[in-house]
């Protein structure tokens, strides 16, 4: 009997010593990074919402300069490289035959299936563009014509849509001449959605190529 009441004693004593090691959980998560349900913020994609994407700013890069490449190339192709339209413009930047032929590249089909050439190419016509409107970058940045205050990558945007002439066209009669692409987008519409982005790494080069 004594040995039945010491080995339930020891069994008690056990139990009590490892419970003892125990102590109540308390949360070390900082207030700051719980989920609020209420807070509103919503991070959960893909939706079936469909509103939810028409409503989304893309891409999230900001103003510096991969955040200007990107947006034009969202309003050219929505970043296709092999997107071809309905007039023949080609890839992620929607360049024509001609165009290509000015920076270099003879080969449009290898251009639509080169990503990396499609980037130097948008590179290389930027800073041909930039040499051609330099004149016109110095003096009209800042300005307000025509509602819109120019900037550097707002004209540099509004050459690559409708080509250098139609910048200085809009820009020489003070907006008076409304310069539309085939598709009816106006110079205008670039010079005001693409300007404020940081495009002086661009250097202006006279007969830029691609390598």
């Amino acid at each position: 009997m004594i040995k039945k009441g010491i080995f339930y004693i020891a069994i008690l004593l056990t139990v009590a010593f490892i419970s003892s090691g125990f102590k109540p959980y308390t949360s070390q998560i900082k207030d700051g990074f719980r989920f609020d349900e209420n807070s509103g913020l919503s991070y959960i994609f893909p939706s079936q919402n469909y509103i939810d994407y028409v409503t989304l700013k893309i891409p999230f890069t900001g103003r510096f300069f991969i955040g200007f490449k990107e947006a034009l190339a969202h309003k050219e192709s929505q970043g296709k490289y092999r997107k071809i339209n309905s007039l023949g413009y080609m890839g992620k930047y929607q360049f024509g035959a001609e165009t290509l032929k000015s920076i270099g590249i003879h080969d449009s089909v290898g251009f639509l299936n080169n990503p990396k050439l499609q980037e130097k190419a948008f590179i290389a016509l930027l800073s041909k563009n930039k040499y051609e409107l330099q004149d016109y970058i110095d003096y009209f940045d800042g300005k307000i014509v025509d509602g819109v205050k120019i900037t550097e990558s707002g004209i540099l945007a509004a050459a690559h849509l409708g080509g250098t002439g139609s910048v200085k066209r809009f820009l020489n009669s003070n907006g008076e001449k409304k310069c539309k692409d085939d598709y009816g987008t106006s110079v205008k519409t670039y010079l005001k959605d693409f300007g404020g982005y940081e495009t002086k790494g661009i250097k202006a080069v006279k007969n830029a190529r691609v390598d």
